[in-house]
């Protein structure tokens, strides 16, 4: 995997320590040069940085058989959906990923693309390739 030298930080937080069952989650995060802030601060793509960030933390912790995703880096830029292709290349040892995106940087990451064409008005045809 590539090095990525900026490194940020985050917190995950009870609203309420005295309930544990009932509690809410309150996430502060700290992206590489800015200040420390609630995650309802950020932009969309700071936003969505955090959620992938959250997920590939829990993914360390325990690996599922596979994992769906659903444009969850629709958000980012094209640096960062690179970045997100790596970890998807890094954690697909031990999770099969399925990626639902129209973003040309995660298809390029795949081994498999499948997509639905409608060459003739009202009839949808399924197009797979395999990619090396």
């Amino acid at each position: 995997m590539k090095s990525y030298l900026e490194v940020g930080r985050a917190a995950l937080k009870l609203t309420d320590e005295s309930n544990i069952l009932e509690s809410g989650i309150e996430i502060e995060v700290q992206p590489p040069g800015k200040k420390l802030q609630n995650m309802s601060l950020l932009s969309g793509g700071e936003k969505a940085l955090t959620a992938i960030a959250l997920l590939f933390a829990i993914l360390q912790i325990k690996a599922p058989p596979f994992c769906i995703l659903d444009e969850i880096e629709a958000a980012l830029d094209d640096v960062n959906v690179a970045r997100f292709a790596d970890y998807i290349k890094m954690y697909s040892d031990n999770t099969q990923f399925i990626v639902i995106t129209h973003r040309k940087g995660t298809m390029e990451a795949a081994k498999t693309v499948y997509g639905v064409t409608m060459e003739e008005y009202g009839v949808s045809k399924l197009v797979s390739m395999k990619l090396k």
